[in-house]
């Protein structure tokens, strides 16, 4: 079964295969249709491209998506694959509540995973939870998302937490399908569990970076207890940008000989920042301690350090659907549309990151000032 959930309309999910498949089009064709046979107009993938193209163009909603694509000219239609509804070649583009409805009812696992990025040979991956806080309803909590993204934002695939559980439910589901040799997966302390360490070294052959709290209360007193003062190797940076400025140090001590409880642990890290506002002069200072497989020889501080940073920066990515998507203030509450969507908005960022786009924002207001042929082309329909 797909590893969604058992409702879902994929009998499986995509295989490595179905995935590495040349162009969206036929990649979306793997899905299920949800619908009905009698009274399709537009096939399931012209109707998801479509909802592709107008979301890189700027649309935030199914509405928008509709008037995105009712003005869009019969080239663009052709190019989508919207069929001709008579010999004259007249195109009717799909509605807003054609897409609203397939939205609705699309498997998410599977959509995720055909417009996610292949994480095999990447040096590093971040796992982080985001909650669509506008899907929430007097009857159910707003949709929970676990995402996995690659350096420079771009994202591999999510899954939806079950309603009443935590994202630490999803970890191994979200991955399972991936090749992860040698790939160094970093996550937050609420998935620093010792089966998640267990799985990835031993069934994914991967590698770990996990920040340690006091979720872990021995083992984050037992870090905090090291000899840190002496450690002698260390790593500090210093930078400014975006009004502040900051001051990082890095130290890490191999630990393989001090019996810590947790599977494959190497060394130990401890990261502290030290961070001035250069507006308000207010100083602000954090610590963080972190565990890894990785030996002193594999990853330096310098590296420590930066697999930290990366870590951090799939904060920007939900910031980006946030501010420049608007998915917080999104109302798609029904069914698996918060999932759907939310994939769709992660899809435009990782091709307007792959097609050069330092800032997002910047580069769908580039894909607006055409938008009938830019997203196109980002997309790379014929």
């Amino acid at each position: 079964m797909c590893r969604q959930s058992a409702t879902v309309c994929l009998t499986k999910s995509p295989t490595a295969a179905q995935r590495g498949v040349n162009g969206v089009t036929e990649r979306l064709s793997v899905l299920r249709d949800p619908r009905n046979r009698r009274g399709r107009r537009h096939s399931l993938a012209s109707a998801l491209l479509t909802a592709c193209c107008a979301v890189l163009a700027g649309a935030r909603s199914c509405l928008a998506a509709g008037q995105w694509a009712r003005h869009a000219p019969l080239d663009t239609l052709a190019r989508l694959g919207v069929r001709a509804a008579s010999p004259l070649g007249v195109r009717r583009a799909p509605s807003s509540s054609t897409i609203r409805r397939l939205l609705t009812l699309v498997c998410p696992g599977g959509l995720a995973d055909l417009l996610g990025c292949d994480p095999a040979g990447s040096r590093h991956l971040a796992m982080d939870g985001k909650a669509a806080r506008g899907s929430r309803t007097d009857a159910g909590p707003a949709a929970h998302l676990l995402s996995a993204v690659l350096e420079g934002g771009r994202t591999v695939s999510q899954l939806r937490a079950p309603d009443k559980t935590t994202e630490v439910t999803g970890f191994t589901k979200l991955l399972s399908p991936f090749d992860l040799a040698g790939v160094v997966v970093t996550a937050d302390a609420l998935h620093t569990h010792r089966d998640h360490a267990r799985w990835l070294v031993e069934a994914k052959r991967a590698h770990y970076l996990l920040v340690v709290k006091q979720n872990q209360p021995t083992l984050h007193n037992t870090l905090r207890s090291l000899p840190w003062k002496e450690v002698t190797s260390r790593r500090y940076d210093r930078e400014a940008g975006h009004g502040r400025r900051e001051t990082r140090s890095v130290r890490t001590l191999t630990v393989t000989s001090l019996g810590l409880d947790f599977p494959y642990v190497t060394q130990a890290a401890k990261i502290h920042r030290h961070r001035t506002d250069l507006k308000t002069g207010k100083i602000t200072r954090q610590t963080v301690h972190a565990i890894t497989d990785l030996t002193a020889r594999a990853a330096s501080p310098q590296a420590i350090g930066q697999l930290a940073r990366a870590q951090w920066g799939i904060e920007a990515v939900h910031h980006v659907r946030d501010i420049t998507f608007g998915e917080d203030a999104s109302k798609i509450r029904t069914g698996h549309g918060p999932a759907n969507m939310a994939t769709l908005r992660s899809f435009a960022i990782s091709t307007l990151r792959a097609a050069g786009h330092h800032s997002i924002a910047a580069g769908v207001r580039e894909a607006s000032y055409t938008p009938f042929t830019r997203p196109l082309d980002l997309i790379g329909l014929p």
